[in-house]
């Protein structure tokens, strides 16, 4: 019997769902404009119980002194991994956009560790959405066509934090990616802590310089 052509086509819906931490500015004004962090937490941090969040990144600085910017800080389920979120992260960062008072050209997105692997694919997903990146200790998973995808951010202003002594996620996750983005001629900077282990994130977010720099970064709306 021949082969015969036939074309199938079915709308499929799916629904997401988030727990998250929610940090507004206290002048916060609804008719302001105001920056957007998206943090993603560590491996230790998944579950269901969001104050795990607050021990670690812009959830922890937030709760010592005030920052200019609107935070939204997930929750990864017990279960998942946030590359497997990426859909969910997608649609709660559109939600806050529509709910809250947010400069769409200033939407930054960080993470460390699961989240810094986090940061790197969401991005890479939708590499027009963010005005920069700042991945700690993180990396991209091993899936087709990683880490050469990564060029997609050549033109994301991107900071990338490691230490050298990192026996849990090894320097070299984040250094193939640098590598790819200077290929490509990417804005990329990599910090290198000769010193640090895993713990690369708590003297990157509690440094004024690198939250400077994340809110001097502006994306050209299209």
């Amino acid at each position: 019997m021949k082969q015969t052509e036939h074309q199938f086509e079915k709308r499929i819906e799916k629904s997401v769902s988030l727990e998250y931490l929610l940090y507004l500015p206290p002048n916060y004004q609804p008719k302001g404009m105001w920056p957007l962090v998206l943090f993603l937490h560590g491996m230790g941090q998944r579950g269901d119980d969001l104050n795990l969040i607050k021990k670690h990144g812009i959830p922890k600085i937030v709760e010592k002194q005030d920052y200019p910017f609107v935070a939204v800080s997930p929750q990864c389920p017990s279960e998942s991994r946030w590359t497997m979120e990426l859909d969910a992260l997608h649609a709660l960062i559109v939600d806050v956009v529509k709910s809250y008072a947010i400069d769409r050209s200033r939407i930054y997105l960080t993470g460390l560790s699961l989240g810094g692997f986090g940061a790197w694919h969401l991005a890479e997903a939708y590499p027009h959405l963010f005005a920069a990146i700042i991945p700690i200790c993180g990396g991209t998973r091993l899936m087709i066509g990683f880490p050469e995808r990564i060029k997609v951010l050549k033109d994301t202003p991107i900071w990338a934090f490691h230490g050298a002594k990192d026996d849990v996620v090894p320097l070299k996750n984040s250094q193939d990616l640098v590598d790819v983005l200077i290929q490509h001629g990417g804005n990329i900077k990599f910090t290198i802590y000769p010193d640090a282990g895993h713990d690369s994130w708590t003297r990157t977010y509690e440094n004024p310089d690198v939250i400077a720099w994340l809110m001097t970064q502006k994306r050209q709306l299209g």
